[in-house]
Formats: structure tokens, sequence, C-alpha cells
């Protein structure tokens, strides 16, 4: 019998503000979808942190025995400068600066995208689909969508009718805004517009003469509306009704908003059982941007090339990092913050690293039982890492007092605390011990023998000068000796 059928999962719905159990539409297999990035640029560190969310997610779903279907898409054209219907494409206005076919900026930043995922040990979606590979569908949802009643084509450009769909339908009901007080806080149109409201938004764009990249479809030759591609994507792969859909707390309006609409203008029905929105990522307390010198690349991270960090860390420190912070909290990445996190992310690793050096006795004096379910519990209460992180640390304590000879467990027992503390370390919250390289820390751990051995000697001598100097000299640059029945071990601050 699967994990699924044991565990029970509540998630925060952001359609109806409150956590509820998850029931997949189909026993035993998950349809998610994950709004991805417009590849314009290098990948923003607050995108890592929201894709991050759902890797996470993804793992536990596919660990409690779920078959996933997880489809996470690549926005490589008619995403505007102003998320709206004016300005220009993001990736025609790069590819125009740096004199560059757009399709080469879309390679460029797909593949620094891939970079920083696999860095920070991401799994890959089950589909990556590109709006630009989905054309034909996007301009046949349209054809659904006028032949209901609820877009209309003007001067080769097609909109969507807010209007017209709000009297059968509820726009907004995702974002909690009602229309009438958008009505009120929007400008007037200015005379020049095509639309026959303000609230109204492109399913179909007319390409002036100068756009790049363009498509010839029944209206005119153009391109598709910025929200368009995700229903389009996301119903082709997993069908009209799915389970999941994710992103980004900035996309609830009026991307998802949108996204809603147009799937119950074509289709008739909500396409969505579960919304689900990870937070914002801030720095030093403030929004990030270039403009102000308060911004970090990902990659920047990894080598310490950034003013705002005073050492590079490791990938697995800096996902360790994000993970201690709740999917739906607002996040504040700091310098002190890494330090933090880079301490714990190597405890927890040297404790995982004594396992295998634990010995099993008679009898159990630790209920490992009910510290694996609260694990367990952790993620079934809407994925929630730091509670599962501080579980974990809860068996760090275990593995330490099992050494120290404290407490002890059974072989069985001893086998589900590794079993378990590996698997939601690795297989789950998917970090790796990445900190240093296997040979260095070879040679690392042979020098610091040598000084245990040094320190042996002098304490069977009664030298206790020596031996104290040794052990406290190691301690001044972060290797803190540990003294036991077993012997003397030791792990990196």
């Amino acid at each position: 019998m699967q994990l699924y059928n044991h565990q029970e999962i509540k998630i925060y719905n952001s359609i109806s503000g409150k956590k509820e159990t998850f029931k997949p539409i189909n026993e035993g297999h998950v349809g998610m979808y994950v709004c991805g990035p417009t590849v314009y640029s290098n990948v923003h560190l607050g995108n890592v942190r929201t894709f991050m969310s759902f890797d996470v997610i993804f793992r536990y779903l596919k660990h409690l025995g779920y078959k996933v279907r997880y489809v996470r898409n690549i926005t490589d054209a008619g995403h505007l400068e102003n998320d709206a219907d004016v300005g220009e494409d993001r990736i025609a206005k790069k590819a125009r600066l740096e004199q560059i076919e757009p399709m080469e900026v879309v390679q460029r930043y797909t593949v620094d995208f891939h970079n920083i995922l696999n860095a920070f040990n991401f799994l890959p979606p089950s589909i990556e689909p590109t709006a630009t590979g989905h054309i034909i569908e996007q301009i046949e949802l349209i054809k659904n969508i006028i032949d209901n009643g609820f877009a209309y084509e003007v001067n080769g450009s097609v909109y969507f009718d807010v209007h017209k769909f709000n009297e059968t339908n509820e726009y907004g009901k995702l974002s909690k805004r009602k229309l009438d007080d958008l009505i009120h806080n929007t400008r007037e149109l200015d005379g020049q517009s095509d639309k026959k409201n303000p609230q109204d938004f492109a399913l179909w764009k007319k390409a002036e003469p100068q756009h790049i990249m363009r498509w010839p479809s029944p209206w005119s030759d153009g391109f598709p509306g910025w929200h368009l591609e995700c229903t389009a994507m996301s119903t082709k792969y997993l069908g009209e009704h799915f389970d999941i859909h994710g992103g980004g707390m900035d996309l609830k309006f009026p991307h998802h908003e949108c996204e809603i609409a147009q799937n119950e203008a074509a289709k008739g029905q909500s396409p969505v059982n579960y919304w689900m929105h990870a937070n914002m990522l801030i720095m030093n307390g403030k929004k990030m941007a270039k403009s102000t010198g308060n911004y970090i690349l990902p990659g920047e991270i990894f080598t310490g090339e950034n003013p705002n960090i005073t050492k590079a860390f490791a990938p697995g420190v800096a996902r360790f990092f994000m993970l201690q912070a709740h999917y739906r909290s607002i996040l504040d990445f700091t310098n002190e913050g890494l330090l933090a996190s880079e301490k714990g992310f190597n405890k927890l690793m040297d404790a995982i690293g004594m396992l295998e050096k634990l010995n099993a006795s008679k009898t159990s004096s630790i209920d490992i039982a009910d510290w694996k379910q609260k694990c367990y519990d952790a993620m079934n209460d809407d994925f929630n890492t730091p509670v599962l992180i501080a579980n974990l640390f809860e068996g760090v304590k275990y593995i330490n007092q099992i050494k120290e000879g404290s407490q002890t467990l059974t072989t069985e027992d001893l086998n589900t605390l590794k079993d378990t503390l590996k698997a939601f370390t690795f297989d789950i919250l998917g970090l790796e011990n990445s900190t240093q390289s296997n040979s260095g820390d070879d040679k690392l751990s042979g020098a610091v023998d040598v000084l245990i051995k040094l320190r042996q000697e002098a304490r069977a001598n009664k030298d206790f000068a020596l031996s104290d100097k040794i052990r406290d000299e190691l301690a001044e640059v972060g290797i803190i000796l540990k003294d036991g029945k077993d012997g003397t071990t030791f792990s990196v601050n």
C-alpha cells in the first residue's frame, strides 16, 4: 500500500483562503502546473525561491507514492514589459538592444535558468512546454472563447470581454477583487485603445510593423496574450480540470485571475482544485532592486562575488536557508541568515555522517515511530519545511545522545532513524552535502585525525596543557572536538 494512503495532506488553497484536505481528482495521480520564467534575463532569486517551494512539493508527493505529472512552462513570447497589453515584448526588446535574434535571447537565458536550478539540485519537471511551441493551441482556444461570446476582435486584435464574462461568472474570485472596484480604480480609456473597457485583456495582439515575434492567425499576424499560454498548456497536458496550480504571489492578479476566466469561458468550468502561491523574497529587509544595489544573482551566492555577502556559500547551504521559511511567508535574504544556516547545515550533515557509526542496543529509550510521524505531520501541514527541519534537528539530538550512551535504539529503530533522516533531508528537502569536495573532506579528516592522535598521546603522558591547546586552537578555526566513550570525533562549524 502506498504511503499516501496513510498520510493526509492539508493544502492552503488561495481561492478559498483556508487549508483543505488534499484529494486528487484521480486516485494515485497528481497533475500540477507551475508558471515558469520569462527567459529574457538571468533568473531572479525570488523566482528560484518559488520554484524551490514547488520542487519540494513535487518531491514529497512522489515520496508518498503519487504518480505526479509536473508541468512548468517557459515563456518565450507574448510577455510585454508592463505585464499588461501595451509596451514592447521583453524578449524582443532584449534582442533589439543586443542586435541578436529573439531565440538567441531565449536560448541563453533558458540555459542559465536550467544551470541555476541544477546547481540548487532541482528535479526537472515532467514536461517543460514553451509558449512559442503552442501557438496553434492558443489560437484554437481564442476561437472557442469567441464562439462562446466572451471575446471580441478589433482591428486584428482579440480581447477578452471581462464585463460580459462577469454577467454569468465571477471575475476576481481568486484575488478577492470585485469588478466594480476595479472599474472605479481604473482610468478611462484614452480613445486610442481598441478595448471596450479598461479591464478587458488581450488574447491576441496584432503585431506592429517593427514587432519581430509574430505568427499568422485568423485575425492578423501577431502574437498571443501573456495569460493565454498557461491556460492552453496546462489544459493540454493536465486536462480541463486538474489538481494543483502554483506560482508566485505576484501572479495571483491579473495572471492567474485571467487564467481562470479564460478556462471558464472556453470550457465552462474552473480549471484547478487547489491554487498555491509562494510569497516574496526580500533582501536586508527591503525589496530587491538593482538600482539600489540591494540585489544578488543566484550564481553570485556560490562565488561570493557580491557586496551583500561576506563569502561564498554552497548551493546546499543556500537551499537549506530558503527552506527554513514556510513557502507562504516572506523570506528576508541576509548574510547573517546564510552564516547561521551554514552552521545548521553542517551540523545536520555531520550528524548524518555519524549515523553509520552508531551501535544498536537491545532496547529503545526513544519513540522513533512518533518522531518519524512528526516529520510527516510537518509536511502534511501545507508542506511546512521549517517545522520539518526542527524535527530533523530533534533527530540530530538523538544521534548525539546515542553516541554518548545516554539513549539507546534497537537495530530496527536505528534503521528507521537512518532511513527517515536521509529520506527527508536528501529526497524531500533536496539537500546535497556539497560544501566541500570529497578530496577536501578526506584531507581535512586526515589532518584532524593526526591532531586527535597527538592529543591522545599528550593526555596519555598527562600533558594536559598540550591536550587543551590542540582542542582550543582547533575550536578557534571552527573545528570542534567531541570526546565520547567510543573515542574523539569532530565537527566543522
